[in-house]
């Protein structure tokens, strides 16, 4: 990640999926802490997103043919953790009545700032993490269906499962942002104009 300027708690950023040079992907968020060793931010309930219909009957679809869905966050807030430097975000999840459900990482590539947007790419490759500490490796077959379509190579992929592995190895869970609740006062951020312009 790019480190031109940290960002303050209270500060919204863009997070975007960028892949083969269209933006898949935009989630308005807050920034919660951001310094050398990760940034941390929230995703309000109700946020306004643009989130990527990329499947057709359980298969990974050309990119070009991928649907573009605008809608509301879904349910309760989430905190996003990415490490500096690292090809992975760590997801927060609760249940509707607080009780912390489980971390979702997202393999990715390492994120790069421009402003106060942030771009990365999905690496389909994912791991669901149970409070129990149980594994589940998710989306492998969309992993082999995008070196297929030609949006990662082979020796990316690789990658891409080495750094899962590597997760797991190095154990970062819990990561300390398992009771968070964000500021009172922090509003909902708004999809910017322009989302979806390189």
């Amino acid at each position: 990640m790019q480190r031109d300027a940290l960002w303050s708690p209270g500060e919204q950023v863009l997070l975007r999926h960028v892949t083969h040079g269209r933006v898949v992907m935009a989630l308005p968020s807050t920034v919660i802490a951001d310094d050398e060793r990760a940034l941390a931010t929230w995703v309000a309930p109700g946020t306004p997103i643009v989130y990527p219909e990329g499947l057709s009957e359980g298969r990974l679809l050309p990119v070009d043919d991928w649907k573009l869905d605008r809608r509301p966050w879904h349910g309760r807030g989430v905190v996003d953790l990415s490490p500096v430097g690292r090809s992975h975000m760590i997801r927060h999840f609760w249940d509707g009545d607080g009780s912390f459900r489980g971390w979702y990482v997202n393999i990715q590539e390492p994120l790069v700032r421009r402003g106060n947007v942030i771009d990365t790419m999905d690496h389909q490759l994912d791991l669901w993490i149970e409070p129990s500490g149980a594994v589940e490796w998710k989306d492998e077959d969309h992993l082999e269906q995008a070196v297929e379509l030609a949006l990662l190579r082979g020796e990316e992929a690789a990658f891409v499962r080495a750094e899962a592995e590597r997760v797991i190895s190095e154990w970062p869970f819990p990561t300390g942002w398992e009771e968070f609740s964000p500021e009172p006062n922090w509003a909902v951020p708004a999809l910017p104009e322009g989302w979806d312009e390189l």
